[in-house]
């Protein structure tokens, strides 16, 4: 007898271990992609002839198409063959990734409407892996099959940075191409992998989400994009506007609040939702949800910001401090699959109160950084949080797949995806004001503004490990 995980949905046999990996490089690339702006700031501003808060309009729209696209992703999950949306997705990730490559610098909203593409791309396709890997992996597995997929979501934005700092430093060779050190360049790596996985996708990428007719409810559609994406792009604005920007910040984020609300109550009447928001009755997956939401604003609290203190107060070049971080984001990528098999012997509970208690010690001493503090003593405390969150993240996405009904993982995926994005934001609005402020109110002292926002991060994760509490301790499927 033929082992069932290894059959698709139309009963045909396929390659596991070799759709694993085109999965696995895909999306570590689209994850990367998320973050590997964060080195070429001053280039794109040189070579476009722009201010920093258009530059940095290139990372903030990554995230708001990446917001808007995710609650879409369970409709056509559960609706289209996985096989040809992957195809699709890697095919617009790769499209966005030329019109970025061949921008003309006379023109930066090109290169904006290419990170767009890949924004799309990518909030399609990153839940559909989790739904795939809970799909294709039995139950006594899911734990090692979820640390697969957080080594993508943990390393793939963790080494963005490092990745652009290594290409701008000098010139590499990479299969017989040259790198220079362009910020061009850093999308050719990307473009040459995501190439591969597209063309390779119709023949080992197979349909294994089960599908079902499922009608179109054009106005949840509708709200589900005007909504996450005023509410998306007030948070975005903040950087660059304030708080106290009317028609900017305040405005998109109550009317997307608004709009949001009402999306939301249309979930819960509709026999056949757009996105099954029904599945935050279930304890351990709203509790779990809320736990990688608050791991995420946790962990960008610090990651956000260490780059530009090591850069501004340190001293260090921007190749120095992406080289800073990298111990951290090997970290992560080791620690997801080990915190995955012990999830499997010991359950999510006691991984995500281990892991809270880490990043709750380890965040503590950010507080007290000093124009003086050591380099690598940065680095060891930054190594110590991403190990932390390294258990959180894979344990907390673990039970949140296995809380949810077989038939649900689609939807599942996409609302604690839309969930963290939106922790994400929020995080990023609350990490540039707190600092700025702070700063201004003590006489442009950017060392006080640091500490404020790390006094957050040590917050939000003394709030996390408290709420681990209401998790219930079986790891088993809630059905």
């Amino acid at each position: 007898m033929k082992n069932k995980t290894t059959i698709d949905i139309h009963g045909n046999p396929y390659r596991r271990n070799i759709m694993v990996v085109l999965l696995l490089v895909a999306a570590f690339i689209g994850m990367m992609l998320q973050t590997i702006l964060a080195s070429i700031i001053p280039p794109l501003m040189r070579d476009f002839h722009i201010d920093i808060s258009t530059a940095q309009q290139g990372a903030s729209l990554f995230l708001l198409g990446n917001g808007i696209m995710i609650p879409v992703s369970a409709y056509l999950a559960t609706k289209f063959s996985t096989k040809w949306l992957h195809f699709v997705a890697y095919g617009l990730l790769l499209f966005g990734t030329l019109i970025i490559m061949i921008t003309p610098t006379s023109n930066y909203y090109i290169f904006i409407l290419g990170r767009i593409i890949q924004a799309v791309a990518v909030g399609l396709s990153i839940p559909l892996l989790q739904a795939i890997f809970v799909t294709i992996y039995p139950a006594e597995k899911r734990g090692a099959a979820m640390g697969l997929v957080g080594i993508a979501f943990g390393l793939g934005p963790a080494i963005g940075p490092t990745f652009a700092g290594w290409v701008m430093s000098a010139n590499h060779h990479f299969l017989g191409f040259t790198l220079m050190a362009s910020w061009r360049s850093i999308f050719l790596i990307p473009a040459i992998l995501v190439g591969f996985t597209f063309v390779l996708t119709p023949f080992f990428i197979k349909d294994v989400l089960p599908n079902r007719p499922m009608s179109l409810d054009l106005i949840s559609f509708i709200a589900s994009i005007f909504g996450f994406g005023l509410f998306l792009l007030g948070f975005t604005n903040v950087a660059s506007d304030g708080w106290g920007d009317f028609s900017h910040v305040i405005i998109p984020i109550v009317l997307g609040l608004a709009i949001i609300a009402y999306f939301i109550r249309r979930q819960f009447t509709l026999k056949t939702p757009f996105l099954n928001l029904r599945l935050f009755k279930i304890r351990n997956f709203s509790v779990s949800a809320s736990l990688t939401a608050l791991a995420t604003m946790a962990m960008m609290c610090i990651e956000m910001l260490l780059p530009t203190y090591l850069q501004n107060i340190r001293g260090l070049s921007v190749l120095q401090s992406s080289l800073a971080l990298l111990p951290g984001a090997l970290v992560m990528g080791i620690m997801q699959p080990l915190a995955g098999r012990a999830y499997d012997r010991i359950g999510g509970k006691r991984l995500a109160s281990v892991g809270f208690g880490i990043l709750t010690i380890g965040t503590f001493p950010f507080m007290f950084l000093t124009h003086n503090t050591p380099d690598s003593y940065v680095m060891t405390l930054y190594g110590i949080r991403m190990f932390g969150v390294a258990m959180i993240m894979m344990s907390m996405l673990a039970v949140a797949m296995g809380a949810a009904p077989q038939k649900e993982i689609a939807h599942a995926s996409a609302s604690n995806n839309t969930l963290r994005t939106i922790a994400s934001s929020l995080s990023v609005a609350l990490l540039t004001s707190i600092a700025q402020n702070v700063a201004a109110q003590h006489h442009g002292n950017v060392l006080l503004g640091f500490h404020a926002s790390f006094l957050l991060g040590f917050i939000l994760a003394v709030i996390g490990l408290a709420l681990v509490g209401f998790l219930k301790s079986n790891k088993r499927r809630l059905t």
